[in-house]
């Protein structure tokens, strides 16, 4: 069913409105307690669009690996991926950004949206670096909203607890959706697995 043949629902009726703190909470600028938990950040989502769609990437890096430029601007690297570049080619056409960042063991999320541009100033980029590389380019974003969220979805996950983490052999290997996709001979799989984790763990910058 395409979105204008949707019945109308009416969002006001079913849901309570915002409580004031979290409406006081959407800041448009940094406080010291947002830059506390940008300097341990190691992951966040990066969601961009474009007239072709909408995309979301996952981001990582060394504590602190999105730096903060002043209170309303924050930048990172862009590290090598899988060279689809979807999120700087959606730049390219819209500069609007989602970040939601993850904070491995605690019950909270922090959400940044904003205006982003790609920058290859060398000064800037330099800062960037991490594990001895400089990045190609980096991603400059001006502030628009930066709130936090509560983490009971990480709690309905169970994200934290030991016994979530899956066993490899639960789903297809890399290796296996591969073979699946190329008709390569299945029994290539676990040499492709070897390979792939040497590289995901290995050739990170």
């Amino acid at each position: 069913m395409s979105q204008s043949r949707q019945p109308q629902v009416n969002l006001d009726a079913l849901y309570d409105p915002p409580s004031e703190t979290i409406v006081k909470g959407v800041m448009s600028r940094l406080l010291p307690f947002h830059i506390a938990y940008l300097d341990v950040a190691t992951f966040f989502c990066l969601a961009t669009g474009s007239a072709q769609g909408l995309d979301a990437s996952p981001r990582g890096g060394e504590p602190g690996f999105v730096k903060v430029l002043d209170e309303r601007t924050v930048a990172f690297a862009d590290w090598p991926g899988n060279n689809r570049i979807a999120s700087l080619r959606n730049l390219t056409e819209d500069d609007r950004v989602g970040m939601l960042f993850l904070f491995p063991g605690l019950e909270v999320f922090m959400r940044i949206n904003g205006r982003a541009r790609i920058c290859v100033d060398a000064d800037l980029l330099s800062k960037l670096g991490e594990g001895g590389r400089t990045p190609k380019t980096g991603i400059v974003v001006a502030i628009d909203e930066v709130l936090f969220h509560c983490g009971k979805a990480i709690n309905r996950a169970k994200l934290w607890k030991p016994e979530s983490q899956l066993e490899r052999k639960a789903v297809p290997s890399m290796g296996e959706m591969k073979a699946a996709l190329t008709g390569i001979d299945p029994s290539k799989a676990g040499e492709i697995d070897a390979g792939y984790y040497r590289a995901v763990r290995g050739d990170l910058y």
